[in-house]
């Protein structure tokens, strides 16, 4: 029972999250928290933080914005027109990629390689303006800032 209880607590956090950025201009986790709240749906940070993450919600400058639908599986070719649009620079240390955007832009890139799950990446993490990328190996992240590199025209 208590998991069926948790299946249907997230389904309904997940729908008010939903319902709440489609509505309202939300800029910040504390806001969105506040406004579950007075929904009565409690949820800590870290647990708001996945739910984003799960349901494809992107930060911008202008806050929260809910996933464009998509009919097509995600491609790297959305990957590439993203990284066209809002990589700045790209460099490797070590088995680490730091992808650098515009402030409010690193999410949106994020989503897209989270989507996009190319071979040699293991996972994103993103903050305003700086994304890094988890590489398979030393080799793997040389490659991946080539490429980040190349489809973006950066020299």
């Amino acid at each position: 029972m208590p998991y069926k209880y948790a299946m249907l607590s997230r389904t309904r956090r997940h729908q008010q999250i939903l319902d709440l950025i489609d509505e309202y201009q939300i800029p910040n986790q504390q806001q969105l928290q506040e406004l579950l709240a007075g929904n009565g749906i409690e949820v800590t940070q870290a647990t708001l933080s996945r739910d984003l993450r799960t349901l494809g919600v992107v930060k911008g400058p202008n806050g929260y914005a809910l996933p464009s639908p998509t009919t097509t599986p995600p491609t790297e070719d959305s990957l590439w027109k993203t990284v066209r649009r809002e990589l700045l620079d790209a460099v490797a240390g070590g088995a680490t990629v730091v992808l650098r955007t515009r402030p409010g832009h690193a999410n949106a890139l994020a989503v897209e390689l989270d989507r996009a799950r190319p071979a040699d990446v293991l996972g994103t993490i993103a903050g305003d303006d700086t994304i890094f990328v988890a590489a398979k190996s030393q080799r793997h992240a040389r490659t991946l800032v080539g490429r980040f590199r190349m489809h973006a025209d950066l020299r």
